[in-house]
């Protein structure tokens, strides 16, 4: 009998967490060129603006980091991590640091596992990038959608939008929170036993439903801000509310305390208030459906604000006039509803289910349908700990030797068990596994 672990960390995945480490600090060197650029121009409420976002998603973010480490009771799993005692570990959170040390873990373990292709060294880069691929997610509806919606409210204020550079910068932003979508949703598909069969086809898919959903999503809340500039605060703090009682209603089960599940709850509500976040089991594609109807809805909404607030006060607010709001609010309709066929398409073709068996086959795919105690990691073959007791059979009776050398069994059974499985033991994300159970479910 042969087991096979499939959280293989591939050569792929290293070069997507090397690329993640680049655009990680290409995005903290953008952020400080946006807050100088703001400066000098004298924006200083958007300047103001910018900082709250980024101070926000920081806050937020190291808050979840902090809980997962302790919700593993401090555990470390790479000599970076290993390097800070408890103490050192919450300073370093309550500077905004901790996150950092994180990604420095991920580079490394990353490093080692690519150069030595051990496997428990594997399991370990797949643990730590699942935990990573959900504070990017975080941060991308916490900082980086919200900043993109103020950098395309400057460029409608101040007609930079007709600058073909300008745009590309923007689309190219909206690209970047796609792709962190698409990442955290390969993080998920690394649970399934079907990951290899994911082809380039599937996640261009994948990615680019989710750009059309995404993108007019921003546009809109950008071209109500552009119109109404102080309504967007109480569209959000409305929509926000709404949605956190939605997130509260879904009896989610993500965090380990109800403080981390309230928070949890809270964040969901913001992602949702950009994108469609599955966060329950069972059949969401009636509430994926009510979402996007609302959605639509709401689109459509802050596009006939912003025509109604330029034909009533036409020029007031930059240089768009009242065909270009017209002609910019049909285009983001017709945009999103293009996402949606495709959204709809990539579900009837490519998004894998797992039924009403979703536990037991997210849990088999650790091991390729072997039981735990049958495998052995770093490659070595797999073998049977125990060898099948010879049971007597109902009515049969056993003499003194008899019963002897069947407790002799028992008892070596018992220590090979806890002998092995020690060996065999290896990290597993259950707050990950959880989500993935619900998305494929």
């Amino acid at each position: 009998m042969e087991g096979k672990i499939t959280l293989k960390y591939s050569i792929l995945d290293f070069g997507f967490t090397f690329l993640g480490q680049i655009f990680f600090v290409v995005d903290i060197a953008l952020d400080v060129w946006a807050m100088v650029h703001l400066y000098r121009e004298g924006d200083f409420i958007y300047l103001g603006i910018l900082v709250a976002f980024l101070v926000g998603s920081s806050v937020l973010g190291q808050a979840f980091s902090w809980l997962w480490y302790r919700y593993d009771d401090y555990e470390t799993r790479t000599s970076t991590e290993g390097s800070v005692n408890t103490r050192v570990l919450k300073i370093l959170h309550l500077f905004q640091l901790g996150v950092y040390l994180r990604y420095i873990g991920v580079l490394e373990v990353a490093v080692r596992s690519f150069i030595s292709k051990k496997r428990d060294r594997e399991n370990v880069a797949v643990f730590l990038s699942h935990d990573l691929s959900m504070l990017r997610l975080i941060e991308t509806f916490s900082e980086s959608a919200p900043q993109l919606v103020l950098m395309l409210t400057i460029m409608l204020q101040t007609g930079e939008w007709k600058d073909p550079v300008t745009v590309l910068k923007a689309c190219g932003s909206a690209s970047a929170i796609a792709c962190s979508v698409t990442l955290y949703h390969r993080s998920l598909r690394s649970f399934l036993r079907e990951k290899a069969q994911q082809g380039f086809f599937s996640s261009l898919l994948y990615f680019v439903w989710n750009l059309l959903l995404i993108f007019p999503r921003l546009a809109a809340l950008a071209l109500f801000a552009h119109a109404l500039p102080c309504y967007i605060f109480a569209h959000f703090l409305c929509c926000w509310a709404m949605l956190f009682f939605l997130a509260w209603c879904c009896k989610s089960t993500f965090m380990d305390s109800p403080t981390g599940e309230w928070l949890y709850r809270a964040t969901v509500g913001l992602i949702w208030y950009f994108s469609w976040f599955n966060v329950s089991e069972g059949r969401t594609v009636y509430r994926c459906l009510l979402y996007h109807v609302w959605m639509l809805l709401d689109l459509v909404l802050l596009c006939g604000l912003a025509y109604w607030q330029t034909h009533n006060a036409p020029g007031t607010r930059g240089a768009l006039s009242l065909d270009k709001v017209a002609a910019m609010g049909g285009s983001i309709l017709v945009v999103y509803i293009l996402g949606l066929l495709l959204k709809v398409l990539y579900y009837k073709y490519f998004h894998p289910k797992l039924g009403s068996s979703g536990a037991e086959a997210l849990s088999s795919v650790v091991t390729d349908g072997e039981p735990l105690s049958s495998v052995v990691t770093d490659g070595e073959p797999s073998t049977v700990l125990t060898k099948s007791l010879k049971l007597p059979a109902h009515g049969d009776f056993l003499d003194g030797g008899q019963m002897n050398a069947l407790a002799d069994d028992i008892e070596v059974d018992i220590m090979t068990r806890c002998c092995q499985v020690e060996k065999v033991e290896k990290p597993e994300n259950r707050r990950m596994k959880h989500l993935a159970q619900n998305f494929y479910s």
